[in-house]
């Protein structure tokens, strides 16, 4: 694969975190914050916080040098944005010419793979917290490179 197909299935990839973790942060009761299931685990609040952190760590490895943040979680509705802004950011800099500091590969197998896992996470935690997130075929949704906005198609086959 060459260098510009790697960065269109990873924009296509971005867009798939945008498109999953819009559907599992949209709706979210109130309170979901702070839901967590014990002690020493991390509240929904504290894992999109840290996703977005792993996109503004993605940013800086694709610029040059690296900068990890461990931000402090924002109220839910402002960390979705900053969520969705994050990934803005992050699609852009990957749509622009400019070169990379790093492999498509490192971004993949780095911080767009986490944040995946922790998408799960909270999708989880909606299920625990008595509040579900639909399941869905996502190979029949409709998802784009570039699309990485809060606003996203509706699901096409959804399923309890």
């Amino acid at each position: 694969m060459n260098s510009d197909d790697a960065r269109t299935l990873l924009r296509h990839t971005v867009a798939t975190v945008a498109y999953r973790g819009g559907k599992a942060v949209r709706g979210a009761p109130a309170g979901f914050a702070e839901f967590k299931v014990g002690d020493s685990s991390r509240a929904a609040g504290q894992i999109l916080a840290h996703i977005g952190d792993l996109y503004d760590w993605a940013l800086t490895m694709a610029d040059g040098p690296q900068r990890w943040n461990n931000s402090t979680p924002l109220v839910w509705d402002d960390e979705c944005a900053r969520f969705f802004a994050a990934l803005s950011r992050f699609d852009e800099r990957l749509s622009s010419e400019k070169p990379l500091a790093c492999t498509v590969e490192q971004l993949f197998q780095g911080p767009v793979a986490d944040s995946l896992a922790h998408i799960g996470q909270i999708a989880m935690l909606r299920r625990l917290a008595g509040a579900p997130v639909r399941a869905e075929n996502y190979a029949k949704a409709d998802i784009a490179k570039g699309r990485v906005g809060k606003e996203q198609t509706p699901p096409r086959v959804e399923f309890d």
